[in-house]
């Protein structure tokens, strides 16, 4: 049960410069180190994934997109591309929903990546089912649709990273119940020509920066809602 109470919301952003990962990684005890059981993860240089689900489940899926992109550098010299990748996740968990004998994969996964040839950044979700989408903007996990909600609303992937990032950070503060859900650690992935187009994590001060702006606008939404309340 620990590891579904773990399953947080995960959000991916292709913006116009670039592309961002965010999750509400929920904390599971008190006493855990922080960066234990890391929901976003490098794949390779030029890709990250982002997950929500069971988290062993998770961490296999990650594996097997490892994998891919090492068998794929081996037989062609180059780095996967980023659709390729994404249909060959979404073949292998498709075939777990075929066969009696296993069980469907229990997470979804973003994947957020460099197209070197084409020189552009792109965002892909693998659903257990199999379904492999390319995305301007989605999210998986248990607030994906308030997520996507306010993405469209906002129209976050006409942004840039710079601009995004405080409203990726802002969402997923958004979608955490403080009363019903346990604290959560924020994760933020990108990959943008500040990371040299390879994915990386976003530097400790940029997101205590983007996550600062996020708590100081809902604030000031909830001052305001007070008011009209008042009114």
């Amino acid at each position: 049960m620990k590891a579904i109470e773990a399953s947080g919301t995960a959000v991916g952003v292709r913006c116009k410069d670039g592309v961002i990962l965010g999750v509400e990684k929920l904390l599971v005890a008190k006493m855990l180190v922080e960066g234990s059981g890391r929901r976003i993860a490098a794949v390779d240089e030029h890709v990250g994934a982002a997950t929500s689900g069971l988290h062993p489940d998770a961490r296999q899926l990650v594996n097997r997109a490892r994998d891919e992109s090492r068998s794929y550098r081996s037989q062609f010299g180059e780095s996967i591309p980023p659709r390729t990748l994404a249909d060959r996740l979404g073949g292998f968990t498709h075939v777990t929903t075929l066969y009696g004998s296993v069980r469907p994969f229990g997470a979804s996964l973003l994947l957020a990546g460099y197209d070197v040839e084409a020189k552009s950044p792109e965002l892909y979700c693998v659903e257990p089912s199999g379904m492999s989408l390319r995305y301007f903007a989605t999210a998986i996990g248990k607030g994906a649709r308030a997520a996507k909600t306010d993405l469209e609303k906002h129209k976050v992937f006409d942004m840039t990273v710079a601009e995004a990032l405080g409203h990726v950070a802002k969402i997923l503060h958004g979608v955490h119940d403080d009363a019903k859900d346990k604290p959560f650690e924020l994760e933020l992935g990108w990959i943008c020509e500040a990371s040299g187009w390879k994915y990386a994590s976003v530097p400790k001060e940029v997101k205590e920066a983007a996550e600062g702006w996020a708590k100081r606008k809902i604030e000031e939404e909830e001052m305001g809602e007070d008011e009209d309340d008042d009114e």
